[in-house]
């Protein structure tokens, strides 16, 4: 079992060294049965606050693993028995490819004078 914290209060990660080894900040490991694993979810999600979790376990099935999430900004999809995170999106708000010139290209337009500009598109023309 793998559990990762975040922005959740010292008093719950030093409760959970009683069950747990915490590898690094805010992320423990260990091995418990599925009673302990239950109540130490139930655990984080009282005293969690404004905080959020990830657990990963195993269990029976094609990946061998399961997911919890608490208050996160990913969530776990079922897809034909495959379950994969998917990340919540706001209304309106895309996480595709972004259209139209990146910003550094806009400030060297700017900063190059219209006449050399102008130069560039005449320099075919035979005179």
């Amino acid at each position: 079992m793998v559990l990762v914290l975040s922005a959740c209060p010292a008093g719950l990660r030093g409760d959970l060294t009683k069950w747990l080894l915490e590898v690094s900040s805010g992320v423990f490991v260990g091995k418990g049965s599925a009673r302990l694993r239950e109540e130490i979810w139930k655990r984080v999600c009282e005293l969690c606050r404004d905080g959020r979790a990830i657990m990963i376990y195993s269990s029976d099935g094609e990946q061998r693993l399961r997911f919890k999430v608490h208050r996160h900004e990913w969530e776990p999809v079922d897809l034909d028995g495959l379950i994969l995170m998917k990340r919540k999106t706001s209304e309106g708000k895309r996480y595709g490819r972004r259209t139209g010139w990146s910003n550094a290209r806009a400030s060297r337009r700017a900063r190059t004078p219209a006449w050399s500009r102008q130069r560039g598109k005449n320099d075919n023309i035979d005179e």
